[in-house]
């Protein structure tokens, strides 16, 4: 599928890798400030750095003068990588200004993005928020007495919710809230958690009790929700063993229903080659087929969303 991308869009990312004068994509040697967001191995990743005019006396009032940055990502990701590094050298922020820069601001730079790379401008302020926090380790400036909250307790303290993209409690309750996300569709979208194998939407303690904790919610009626299989909750020896007639329907329902409308949503999709015994044979399409992250999709998300939602026994094989 095509997305709809703006104009200002489709031209930074061709400027950009194309290379051309004024674009940012690069790495600043022995950066005054680095900072990292998003998972290689899951989909979208940033490596942003910074350099700055350093003041004499008071670090708090040093200038960012060149920005760059790195990514593993798609057209979205690059031009909104882009638009974050050009809004930096333009503002001629300090690092500490330069926090107040938002998703929505480099959103709005680029004219829109479609609702579900909304995840690649979050992943631009997260990255500068970072190289923020190692620039005021680095210069010495004590954030925590400035009043800025430095989330020191995400991972270390945070219990983690979304393992695929090892995202803690902590940090989802403030994303939540930071970007007024209300439905778990709107999370994934922004921040991708719940995108790869989807476990974690309807247990326990995951994506839906944590909107139901900020925003409230019937927990009576997301149980009803609970997608974990009945034969699950009374122990897995008492499985029923599906007819091979049952087992190929169910493969193909839940692929239909959960797995492809997931990577379709980032152009790309998954067919069905084979089904033998319990391995089912299968290619990806579209912007999947040749991503270098495609073989961890297929495990991650397409394997183990049918291990939960179809059988244990599940193996996934590439053709």
């Amino acid at each position: 599928m095509a997305w709809e991308y703006s104009e200002k869009t489709k031209q930074l990312f061709m400027d950009a890798v194309q290379g051309k004068p004024g674009t940012h994509l690069g790495e600043i040697e022995n950066p005054d400030g680095l900072g990292e967001h998003g998972s290689i191995a899951c989909g979208d990743a940033m490596r942003f750095t910074f350099r700055t005019e350093r003041h004499g006396t008071n670090p708090t009032k040093d200038v960012i003068v060149e920005a760059r940055y790195l990514t593993f990502g798609c057209t979205s990701a690059i031009a909104a990588s882009e638009a974050l590094c050009t809004l930096i050298e333009q503002g001629r922020y300090t690092p500490i200004a330069a926090l107040k820069i938002q998703n929505k601001d480099i959103v709005e730079f680029l004219g829109g993005l479609p609702d579900q790379k909304i995840h690649c401008s979050v992943m631009g302020a997260e990255a500068l928020e970072a190289a923020v926090f190692d620039w005021a380790q680095r210069r010495g400036v004590n954030l925590d007495r400035l009043g800025i909250d430095t989330h020191a307790d995400e991972q270390e303290e945070g219990r983690i919710v979304c393992s695929c993209f090892s995202l803690s409690e902590p940090y989802l309750l403030r994303k939540i809230k930071e970007l007024n996300l209300r439905t778990i569709h709107e999370i994934t979208n922004a921040i991708k958690a719940g995108g790869a194998c989807m476990s974690c939407h309807h247990v326990p303690g995951g994506l839906q009790d944590l909107l139901d904790e900020i925003w409230g919610g019937d927990r009576g009626k997301r149980a009803t929700r609970q997608e974990t299989p009945a034969w699950a909750e009374a122990g897995k020896d008492q499985k029923p063993a599906p007819s091979p007639y049952q087992f190929i329907k169910k493969i193909e329902k839940a692929m239909d229903d959960y797995i492809r409308p997931m990577l379709q949503r980032d152009g790309g999709d998954v067919e069905i080659i084979d089904i033998k015994d319990t391995f089912v044979y299968c290619s990806l399409r579209g912007a999947c087929a040749g991503c270098a992250g495609a073989s961890q999709t297929l495990k991650m998300m397409v394997e183990k969303t049918l291990k939960d939602m179809v059988d244990e026994r599940v193996r996934i094989i590439e053709v």
